[in-house]
C-alpha cells in the first residue's frame, strides 16, 4: 500500500532546524543554541497549505454568489487540518534528525544514526543559517560563509551511501554477471535500504546516460551513480534562515549565484514562532503564510469594534517587537518564508492532493454524525507522489478491498489506470464490490 509522504529537515547544529519544525506544526521540539540539541529524530505533523477542491467547484445547478465566497466553501469541513476561504492545510509527516557535521559518514557527532534516520525521507528540507554566526560544527562564530555548508552536508549524504556500496561492490557486480540481471535490478537490490523504487533507479541512470555494462564501472563512475541517485532520491530544498539577521542579505546573494532559485527558500522561522505564540496569547490576528499582523490598536483604526475578539493591548517593548519584525522580515519578504518552505518541498516532490468522497453528486462522505457533519463538503484529502494512478490513490485509502468502479465529477467513470494530477482525476468516489 502506498504510504504517506516523508519530508526530513537537516542541517548543522543551530542552524534552526527545531525551530523551524516548531513553526510548521503545533510541537514544541526541544530548542537550543548548542550542538546536538536533538539528539533522537522528532517526529511530527506539519500542514502544507493547498487550494482546496472546495474553491473551484460547485454543486450542479448552482453558481458562486455574486462577490462572495462560492458556496462549498462554507460547507467544507475537513476531518483533519482546516480550510479558510479555499486554502486547506493538509497534514503531512515531517522528521527533524539531529544536527549533521562533517565526517558524519564516518560517526563523527554520531553522524552515521542520524544519517540513517534519513533513510525513508521522500525529500529532504536543508535548514542553512544565512547570518553567518555559526560554523560548521554549530559553534559561534561571526563572518562564517553559509554556502560552504551546502556543499558539505550533501557531501556527506553522498560518502554514506557510498561507503555503505563500496563495502560489498565486489560481490555486487560478480552476481549481477552471474544471474545475468540489468542495471536497474542491481542497484534497486542495493538502494532499497533507502525506500528507493525501480523508478527512481531508472531515472537516476537515464541522468548519466551511462554506456558501459555495470561489471565495468570504475570507482569514479560508481561515485557518479551514487551522486545522481541521492540527487533523484532525496531532492532538496534550502530554507535559509535567520534572514533578519544583518548579514543575511550578501550571504543570500552569494546562495542565490550558486543554487537554482526553484531550491531556495528565504525565512525567519523564529518570527514565525514568535507570531504564532502572539496570536494563542490573544495579542494579534495573524493568518500563517500572510505579510500581515493585525494588532488590537490595527483593528480599532479600520473601525473593528474592540479589536475584533477583543484582542489584549500591548506594552511599549510588545508594540516596538512587532513593529520591527514588520519592517525586517514582513514587508520585506513578503511573510516568514515558513509555509513556502513546505510548498516549495511539495513541489519538488511533484505531490498532488486528492479529495476521496462517498458521494460524486454532493461531495459529501457519509451518512454518520450531525446534520452538519453529513452536509460538509471534501472532508478528507490524500497527498500521492507525482504520476500516481487512480488504483494507486485506491489502494492508498480503501486498502485490499475489492474495487467495482470510480466515479469522478459528473459521475463520469475512470479507469484505474488514469494518472491524477490537479484538476484532473483528483476528486474520486470508489465504489467497493465487485464490478
Amino acid at each position: 500500500m502506498p504510504r504517506d509522504p516523508l519530508i526530513a529537515l537537516v542541517g548543522k547544529p543551530s542552524s534552526g532546524k527545531s525551530t523551524t519544525l516548531n513553526s510548521l506544526t503545533d510541537t514544541l521540539a526541544k530548542v537550543g543554541n548548542f550542538p546536538f540539541t536533538t539528539i533522537d529524530p522528532n517526529r511530527a505533523v506539519g500542514y502544507l497549505q493547498i487550494a482546496c477542491a472546495c474553491s473551484r467547484t460547485t454543486l450542479p445547478g448552482n453558481t458562486p454568489e455574486a462577490g462572495g465566497e462560492p458556496p462549498l466553501q462554507k460547507r467544507c469541513k475537513p476531518n483533519y487540518g482546516s480550510c479558510q476561504n479555499g486554502v486547506r492545510s493538509v497534514p503531512i509527516e515531517l522528521l527533524d534528525v539531529a544536527g549533521l557535521v562533517p565526517g558524519a559518514h564516518q560517526g563523527k557527532g554520531l553522524g552515521n544514526k542520524f544519517l540513517d534516520d534519513l533513510r525513508h525521507a521522500d525529500a529532504l528540507i536543508h535548514v542553512v543559517d544565512v547570518s553567518g554566526t555559526t560554523d560548521a560544527e554549530g559553534k559561534a562564530t561571526r563572518g562564517y560563509d553559509p554556502s560552504v555548508d551546502i556543499a558539505w552536508l550533501r557531501d556527506e549524504i553522498v560518502r554514506w551511501v557510498l561507503g555503505n556500496l563500496m563495502q560489498k561492490w565486489g560481490g555486487v557486480k560478480r552476481r549481477h554477471t552471474a544471474i545475468k540481471a540489468t542495471a536497474v535490478e542491481t542497484l534497486q537490490g542495493q538502494f532499497s535500504g533507502y525506500g528507493a523504487n525501480s523508478t527512481i533507479i531508472a531515472r537516476t541512470l537515464d541522468r548519466l546516460q551511462l554506456k558501459q555494462p555495470l561489471q565495468d564501472w570504475d570507482d569514479a563512475t560508481v561515485q557518479r551513480v551514487v551522486e545522481a541517485f541521492v540527487d533523484e532520491k532525496f531532492p532538496t530544498v534550502l530554507a535559509l534562515n535567520k534572514i533578519d539577521h544583518p548579514d543575511a542579505d550578501k550571504n543570500v546573494a552569494k546562495i542565490a549565484k550558486q543554487q537554482p532559485p526553484e531550491r531556495l527558500v528565504l525565512c525567519s522561522a523564529i518570527s514565525e514562532v514568535f507570531l504564532r505564540r502572539l496570536v494563542k496569547q490573544g495579542y494579534v490576528r495573524y493568518q500563517p503564510g500572510s505579510e500581515f499582523v493585525d494588532t488590537r490598536e490595527d483593528l480599532l483604526e479600520i473601525g473593528e469594534a474592540d479589536g475584533e475578539g477583543g484582542l489584549k493591548e500591548m506594552d511599549e517593548k510588545l508594540k516596538t517587537r512587532i513593529e520591527n519584525l514588520k519592517d525586517m522580515v514582513l514587508y520585506r519578504f513578503g511573510s516568514t518564508g515558513v509555509n513556502q518552505v513546505l510548498t516549495r518541498a511539495s513541489e519538488v516532490l511533484g505531490l498532488v492532493p486528492v479529495f476521496p468522497v462517498r458521494n460524486i453528486a454532493t461531495f459529501t462522505s457519509g451518512s454518520g454524525g450531525s446534520e452538519g457533519e453529513r452536509a460538509a463538503v471534501f472532508r478528507d484529502c490524500v497527498l500521492v507522489s507525482k504520476g500516481s494512478t487512480v488504483g494507486d490513490v485506491y489502494r492508498k485509502v480503501m486498502g485490499d478491498a475489492p474495487l467495482a468502479y470510480v466515479e469522478t465529477t459528473g459521475g463520469v467513470r475512470v479507469s484505474e489506470e488514469d494518472v491524477v494530477g490537479v484538476g484532473r482525476c483528483d476528486i474520486l468516489s470508489f465504489k467497493v464490490g465487485r464490478a
